[in-house]
């Protein structure tokens, strides 16, 4: 089958996902100074903007991604929810960071578990590229081995780094959460810094 209606649920899934990630992002109770409740609610704006940049980035990736097939298969299919429902489950970490990135006794667990979220996201963008370019099976006429040989080594930098920055909040949630935040901005520079335009670095 064609990939056309894989792409349009795929692309609700994503704009479900974003538009969760901002429900986290309320009007703060006040007591006494507006000014100091809301910079009291920097984790809440900071998780937003990583979490809605990194999901972003997923969705350009697989969008371009999703350019290298002509078909798919019910596995494909298959594989491919696995995958958007890891990414519809990006919110529940990112508002736990919210509510609790603050307090030094849960922040590391909030941490890791806003990591290795992103790590199952990683690992399943790979697992829907590498089951649809194994022996070419999906593929477009006339591809490129190199080139997807290429891609396929690029892809593996997501897991990799995301487990370098989960890792890193055994020893300080913060620093954890500004790894993150790198490479969110990494992510979406990639294309522009290595002139990767067609097929840039992904989460």
């Amino acid at each position: 089958m064609e990939t056309g209606r894989l792409e349009a649920f795929s692309d609700g899934v994503f704009a479900i996902a974003v538009t969760l990630l901002v429900l986290d992002v309320k009007v703060p109770e006040v007591s006494g100074s507006l000014g100091a409740a809301l910079a009291h609610q920097w984790p809440v704006y900071a998780s937003y903007a990583v979490s809605f940049l990194t999901v972003g980035i997923m969705w350009v990736n697989h969008h371009t991604m999703l350019r290298h097939f002509d078909r798919a298969d019910r596995p494909f299919l298959l594989i491919n929810v696995l995958f958007l429902m890891a990414v519809s489950f990006v919110p529940f970490p990112t508002a736990v960071v919210s509510a609790y990135f603050r307090e030094s006794e849960s922040a590391t667990t909030a941490a890791l578990a806003y990591g290795l979220t992103m790590v199952v996201v990683a690992l399943m963008f790979n697992l829907v590229w590498r089951y649809g370019t194994y022996n070419g099976r999906l593929l477009r006429e006339g591809y490129d081995r190199r080139e997807v040989s290429g891609i396929s080594r690029t892809y593996l930098l997501g897991p990799l780094m995301y487990a370098v920055a989960t890792v890193a909040a055994l020893a300080n949630a913060y620093l954890s959460l500004a790894l993150f935040a790198a490479l969110a901005v990494f992510w979406a520079l990639s294309g522009a810094i290595f002139g990767r335009d067609e097929e840039p670095l992904t989460p």
